[in-house]
């Protein structure tokens, strides 16, 4: 609204904050490129999974050592309470967590003959927080890892189980396992009590 004072145009309507609109302006930007930002960040760690997959099921053809065949094999040095393919410093390596008395220790089997190459105490305090948690899931459990990877892949053809990691949920033992069909990875839960 104009009225005219002494030949002055005057508006009646509140000064527009210029300051404040463009505060608002950069505030919009900043929310839509964190927003953006985001989800690009959230779809590298989806790639870098399928990559992780890839990779793996690439080197896996190159061995017959099957998860269950490494469990086994870990036995000696103690329970076996996780067990997963990994590649490491670009290398194939199975990994299994035992537990003997209060002790852990990480036994690296060499995949393609099945020997234990190295078994080393755990003493990192996440890898050994881990290893409490999957201890304190198997003795509840009244089924065996290696049964377990054995039952996922009888429920799922032609699938080769790759990681096992027992958890509790709800007080009762179950098991995730990472099952590889050609070159896509699944997880199952399988019961262990």
């Amino acid at each position: 609204m104009l009225s005219s004072v002494g030949g002055c145009a005057i508006s009646a309507e509140r000064p527009r904050n210029v300051k404040g609109a463009t505060m608002s302006r950069v505030l919009k930007l900043l929310v839509l490129v964190a927003i953006v930002g985001l989800s690009s960040a959230a779809a590298l760690p989806a790639q870098a999974q399928d990559e992780d997959v890839a990779a793996l099921a690439a080197a896996l053809k190159e061995t017959k050592l099957t998860l269950q065949e490494g469990i086994k094999a870990a036995e000696r040095e103690g329970q076996p309470i996780s067990a997963q393919f990994e590649i490491d410093d670009g290398k194939l390596r199975l990994s299994i967590y035992t537990n003997k008395g209060e002790d852990f220790t990480e036994v690296i089997t060499d995949p393609t003959s099945g020997a234990i190459v190295t078994a080393e105490k755990i003493i990192d305090s996440d890898d050994l927080s881990d290893a409490a948690d999957q201890k304190a899931a198997m003795e509840k459990a009244t089924v065996s890892l290696l049964a377990a990877a054995v039952t996922a892949e009888k429920e799922n053809p032609g699938s080769r189980a790759v990681g096992i990691f027992p958890d509790l949920r709800d007080g009762h033992a179950v098991a995730e396992v990472t099952l590889l069909l050609g070159e896509s990875a699944k997880k199952v839960t399988e019961k262990l009590d």
